[in-house]
């Protein structure tokens, strides 16, 4: 989307393959409803709006949140054992998912 101020007019368009100064990306549900002040024209486009080709930022964009939801998560420093104490089966958790004890 972009505005035309002299003309008093927004235009509204598929993206932009490029960053481009005083336009602004929309998502498909905002783009088909945009309204504009008062005494101002709405162009739109019409057809479908097609998503840009992936650019090299994209993809090191999910490059990067890939590698980052693969590293595992700090473990807390453990607390030292004591001899003294029993041994007794924990309940363990990791994440999402749950260690439970054999019964016996």
């Amino acid at each position: 989307m972009t505005y035309v101020y002299n003309e008093s007019t927004a235009v509204v368009g598929p993206l932009a393959a490029f960053a481009e100064p005083h336009t602004y990306d929309l998502c498909e549900p905002h783009a088909r409803n945009l309204t504009a002040p008062r005494g101002w024209d709405v162009v739109r486009h019409e057809g479908e709006f097609e998503p840009p080709p992936p650019t090299t930022d994209d993809l090191v964009a999910l490059a990067e949140a890939v590698r980052e939801a693969a590293r595992p998560a700090p473990r807390p420093p453990q607390e030292p054992s004591r001899q003294d104490q029993p041994q007794t089966p924990q309940t363990g958790r990791r994440g999402h998912l749950r260690v439970i004890p054999p019964t016996h």
